[in-house]
């Protein structure tokens, strides 16, 4: 009798041990990822993200995307990105839509920057205001491109000024007024919908984006380019290639000042395939520049 009381004896024992070992939170992770302790961060957020923790499947994603604690493996970041992103995690939407845009499919990626660009998020409203703008892999919509990217210049992300100017440079005044009209209805919209808790779930609890260092790519010759914007003076084309062409995502490559009716297009060339034309978009997105892979065969 004695011997079959002691599995119930041990699994009682067993039961009060665990419920005396505290589970492991998110902000813990986050202090072990602070002290460069990748490995120890990732392990205490898998379990977490694997119970559906939003939070906790983000920064996984995160680290397999930067090879933090684990090697790097976009096939893993992009399945806990996209799962964070179905909790309507913000970041998650938005950084997993950098990735899909930057690494060739820019049509998920467009779908995902959009929600995030929708819940006011400022890299999402740039890069998706700027496509808007250029109608690059969406119908063309200026003014309401120019209404996201005001909204992103608002918030203070430079590079979404320096866009704006552009923008303001070809845009008559009164379309403007009109995207600067649904920009402010948006922000009220925004305000009015969005639960108190989200704007506060995820404050300090995620690897900043600053992390992230550029891809460079291959100085080879080829025949796709990436697209950095359009303006309407040729100088101002020239303007921001020289500020860019430092970047190591375009070391070895040649601007091309491609007219286009009243703008000129300023793309880069020589890349040898669409892939790393789009690593190279990647690496610049990242940084807040519009970015776009186009062929030039």
């Amino acid at each position: 009798m004695g011997a079959r009381m002691l599995p119930a004896i041990f699994l009682c024992a067993s039961l009060m041990w665990a419920a005396a070992v505290p589970a492991q939170s998110v902000k813990a992770g986050i202090d072990a990822w602070q002290k460069v302790d990748y490995a120890e961060a990732v392990a205490i957020w898998r379990p977490l993200a694997e119970d559906g923790d939003a939070d906790a499947q983000f920064n996984l994603g995160q680290a397999y995307r930067l090879g933090r604690g684990v090697k790097i493996d976009l096939g893993s970041a992009k399945t806990w990105l996209e799962r964070a992103a179905l909790q309507n995690h913000v970041d998650a939407q938005a950084t997993l839509g950098l990735l899909l845009f930057g690494s060739g499919n820019q049509s998920e990626g467009t779908r995902w920057l959009k929600q995030a660009a929708e819940k006011g998020e400022a890299r999402a409203m740039l890069i998706y205001g700027t496509a808007l703008f250029n109608g690059d892999g969406v119908p063309q919509d200026r003014t309401l491109g120019y209404a996201y990217v005001s909204r992103a210049s608002a918030q203070g992300l430079g590079p979404a000024k320096a866009t704006l100017d552009q923008m303001n440079e070809v845009m008559p005044l009164a379309d403007r007024k009109k995207g600067l009209a649904i920009a402010v209805q948006k922000a009220k919209s925004q305000a009015k919908v969005e639960p108190k808790e989200t704007r506060t779930k995820t404050a300090g609890a995620k690897p900043k984006a600053s992390v992230v260092k550029p891809v460079a790519a291959a100085p080879v010759a080829g025949g796709w380019a990436v697209q950095l914007g359009a303006f309407s003076k040729r100088s101002s084309a020239e303007e921001l290639y020289r500020k860019l062409s430092s970047s190591a995502a375009l070391a070895g490559k040649r601007p091309v000042y491609v007219p286009a009716g009243n703008v000129t297009r300023l793309q880069v060339s020589g890349f040898p395939s669409r892939s790393a034309a789009a690593a190279a978009c990647s690496a610049l997105v990242k940084t807040g520049q519009a970015c776009f892979p186009v062929g030039r065969n």
